[in-house]
C-alpha cells in the first residue's frame, strides 16, 4: 500500500531546512537546495518502519486501562 506524503523546504541562511507534514520528527537541515529531499526521503523511510517495530511489539503487550 503506497501512500502519499507532503515535503516542505524553505532555504535559512545557507541551508536548506525539510519536514514532511503530519509527521512529527521527520525533518532535516542540508546545505544544498536538492539535499532535503533525499535526507527526508530516508527519515521518513526510518521512522515509519520504527513506527512498525513499535507497533507490532506493542501487540504482544497486554494493556490495563482503568476508567
Amino acid at each position: 500500500m503506497a501512500s502519499t506524503y507532503t515535503a516542505v523546504k524553505t532555504q535559512d541562511g545557507d541551508w536548506w531546512i525539510g519536514w514532511i507534514e503530519k509527521v512529527p520528527g521527520v525533518n532535516c537541515q542540508e546545505p544544498t537546495h536538492e539535499g532535503p529531499l533525499a535526507s527526508l526521503r530516508e527519515t521518513l523511510r526510518e521512522a515509519l518502519e520504527f513506527n512498525r517495530q513499535d507497533c507490532a511489539h506493542s501487540q504482544d503487550r497486554q494493556w490495563i486501562m482503568r476508567a
